[in-house]
């Protein structure tokens, strides 16, 4: 049977470099990392690759922008040392952190969709408790709303609004003359925000983060463009999956 003469074909490090818009010490570096196989040498010491390498380097690329760039490294390694099984569980955690990524934009549009509809009422009515210094009623002439008639429109404690509120999800002003907590529009916004996202499972430290872009935001209506563009992150992340995915079976093909 004759050899396919494009399989042994040879190719210097700068023809693979030029050829993907990478350096040629990125080359050396991708060989040396194990993400290339390893080439072989001349009498003189020169590294030679074939189009094996050319497509193991194109495959490589075309996995950064879906996976990143570690795990896109961890997958080709596991392929060169002959661990397919690990390189496509490699590949399908990936696609269930999109998926993550998709049910949390999913809730978190939810959450903000629900900021624009009056709470709703809780499920019973919240059991009272001896008042405590900061969270009682309002004084004459003091104005927003206090810890028990907000726990109550939520349907939850005091006690877990204190917990969000020990953890920064929620920050109403202190009454300087009384020392209770007061809500102003925007401490009941984030606890709404808050309380939607717990609802739907999500941890605090998962929703710190939105809180805070709510917060820079002036409200969840600004939002609405980085909603967008997270949207759009995704569905590019997602195209990116197949195309590296399309690129890994056709590696795998070649390399038999």
């Amino acid at each position: 049977m004759e050899s396919d003469p494009q399989s042994t074909r040879r190719l210097r490090p700068v023809d693979l470099a030029r050829a993907h818009g990478v350096s040629t010490q990125a080359v050396r570096n991708y060989e040396e990392a194990g993400i290339l196989p390893a080439a072989a040498r001349t009498e003189h010491g020169y590294r030679t690759y074939t189009p094996l390498h050319a497509r193991a380097l194109r495959t490589f690329l075309a996995l950064v922008p879906g996976h990143g760039h570690r795990t896109a490294a961890a997958v080709m390694r596991a392929v060169g040392e002959g661990a397919v099984e690990e390189a496509l569980r490699l590949i399908d955690e990936s696609h269930a952190q999109l998926l993550e990524d998709r049910l949390t934009l999913q809730a978190v549009e939810q959450a903000l969709r629900g900021l624009n509809t009056p709470a709703a009422p809780g499920p019973g009515p919240v059991p009272a408790s001896a008042p405590r210094a900061g969270d009682s009623g309002p004084r004459a002439g003091t104005s927003g709303g206090f810890i028990g008639p907000l726990a109550g429109r939520l349907g939850i404690r005091p006690a877990t609004l204190r917990k969000w509120e020990r953890a920064g999800l929620v920050r109403p002003r202190r009454d300087p003359r009384t020392g209770y907590r007061v809500y102003d529009e925007a401490a009941v916004r984030d606890a709404r925000l808050v309380h939607q996202l717990r609802r739907g499972g999500h941890p605090l430290e998962q929703i710190a983060p939105l809180i805070e872009r709510v917060r820079a935001a002036g409200g969840p209506e600004p939002l609405e463009a980085t909603l967008r563009d997270w949207r759009d992150r995704l569905s590019d992340r997602g195209r990116a999956l197949l195309a590296g995915a399309a690129e890994l079976d056709a590696y795998l093909r070649e390399r038999g």
